[in-house]
């Protein structure tokens, strides 16, 4: 098939093969400044490693000026935080399901800061360190009454409706009383994350005026401390699609403007005000190569049979939500004015449910074809079904600029236990090794 001049991406294939993800740091770094650019002077940005804990990847996000922190919900996010050179005193754990096991591990690593969802969280926090003779820091978060202004795209509303996370907002004023008389304890703020991939900044700022008076009004009503207020986040990139992440120019002004007259100190850190982010943050940086191994037509339907599916990349799929990903032709495949007709793109494994992409217009692919799924930089092998017919990892590639920084996948093994192993961090897929050895033909 004629195609066109050879990519870098061309040459990575041709040494690591497919599936391989690229992650461009310098697109990592960029997204990182123009968010900290669109938040106020002196918040804190906490970088969620859920939507990829690649240690070069975390690592760039860390930076050097002490705006970005960590929030991991697990020992294995912990440990990745760590390796990255997260200061584990300013990382943020989250999570309605934290155990005593990993709380302890946390504790003694020296994480100080833990986000509660219940009355029990706060009691297994205030355990874990009471035995450790230290005081931990628990900020409450908040489940607030629905303000539903439509805002959430392909995200996610994560408030207004029964759920897991977050104290409901009308039951803190009887479950305060016994907040205050756990031991080992500080309450020390709120944390709220209404929703997550804003449809647009109007709605964005919509969504943190709302969050801004719930904090300021519970915090006055109930005499709540308020030395942390993590407004969460909502900043939209897109995901498997062509596109670039949103911009936010009057983010920043609006922000400045609602906490200023709401809390007039919170210039000086009084409350310290952060923001969380993961997608917005990497998405754009990664591009997932697949390779075609059989195209198959037959019932007025072709099915173009990819090396990766939703083992490799299953983060939406995994949520229930599978989303029109767009796949194309790497470059030397086919020219980009080549006629396209309908496909079904499919995955290799053994269930009907590894769909990438359903009836979309693609050029004529043949085996050993490679195609390209674009901003894939967040919730990739980590989010997927990696280990699901004992398929090798997909190769993770870093980049800066024209520069190999890594080549690694995830090495997932079988282990014998042991009584001193830790058991939260099993099966971790944050904390799997990863390896510099090349995929295997």
């Amino acid at each position: 098939m004629t195609g066109t001049a050879p990519t870098p991406h061309d040459a990575l294939v041709e040494r690591y093969g497919t599936p391989l993800y690229v992650y461009d740091l310098d697109e990592v770094a960029a997204a990182r400044a123009e968010l900290l650019d669109a938040l106020p002077d002196g918040a804190v940005l906490y970088y969620a490693l859920k939507a990829n804990p690649h240690p070069d990847v975390a690592r760039t996000l860390r930076g050097d000026d002490g705006r970005c922190r960590a929030e991991i919900s697990s020992t294995g996010e912990l440990h990745a935080a760590l390796d990255a050179g997260f200061d584990p005193a300013h990382c943020l754990y989250t999570g309605p399901g934290k155990t005593a096991t990993e709380i302890g591990h946390a504790l003694d690593l020296g994480v100080r800061t833990f986000s509660t969802d219940s009355v029990g969280d706060v009691r297994r926090v205030g355990r874990a360190a009471a035995a450790r003779r230290v005081t931990a820091a628990c900020v409450l978060r908040v489940n607030a009454v629905n303000t539903d202004t439509g805002g959430a795209t392909t995200g996610i509303r994560m408030t207004g409706r029964p759920s897991q996370f977050g104290f409901d907002a009308e039951s803190l004023p009887d479950a305060l009383p016994e907040l205050r008389r756990v031991e080992g304890v500080r309450l020390t703020g709120l944390h709220f994350f209404p929703l997550s991939n804003a449809k647009d900044e109007e709605n964005l700022v919509a969504e943190f005026r709302h969050t801004v008076a719930a904090a300021v009004r519970l915090a006055d009503d109930l005499d709540l401390p308020l030395e942390l207020l993590d407004l969460g986040g909502g900043f939209a990139a897109p995901y498997g699609t062509p596109g670039t992440r949103d911009s936010y120019p009057a983010l920043r002004g609006e922000l400045e403007a609602m906490l200023d007259a709401a809390l007039p100190r919170w210039r000086t850190g009084s409350p310290v005000i952060a923001f969380e982010s993961g997608r917005y943050l990497t998405a754009c940086a990664g591009t997932l190569l697949l390779g075609v191994t059989n195209v198959k037509t037959g019932r007025g339907r072709t099915h173009v049979i990819l090396d990766g599916g939703i083992n490799v990349f299953g983060g939406m799929s995994g949520l229930g939500r599978l989303l029109p990903t767009h796949v194309e032709p790497a470059a030397t495949t086919a020219p980009a004015d080549a006629p396209t007709a309908p496909a079904r793109l499919v995955g290799p494994l053994c269930t009907p449910g590894d769909i990438l992409s359903r009836d979309l217009p693609v050029p004529v692919l043949r085996d050993d074809d490679v195609v390209t799924v674009p901003n894939t930089g967040a919730y990739g092998p980590t989010a997927s079904l990696l280990a699901f017919l004992g398929r090798p990892a997909p190769a993770e590639v870093a980049l800066r600029g024209p520069d190999i920084v890594s080549a690694t996948r995830i090495d997932y093994r079988r282990v014998p236990l042991e009584a001193a192993d830790a058991p939260d961090t099993a099966g971790d897929p944050a904390s799997a090794g990863r390896t510099a050895e090349e995929p295997t033909p």
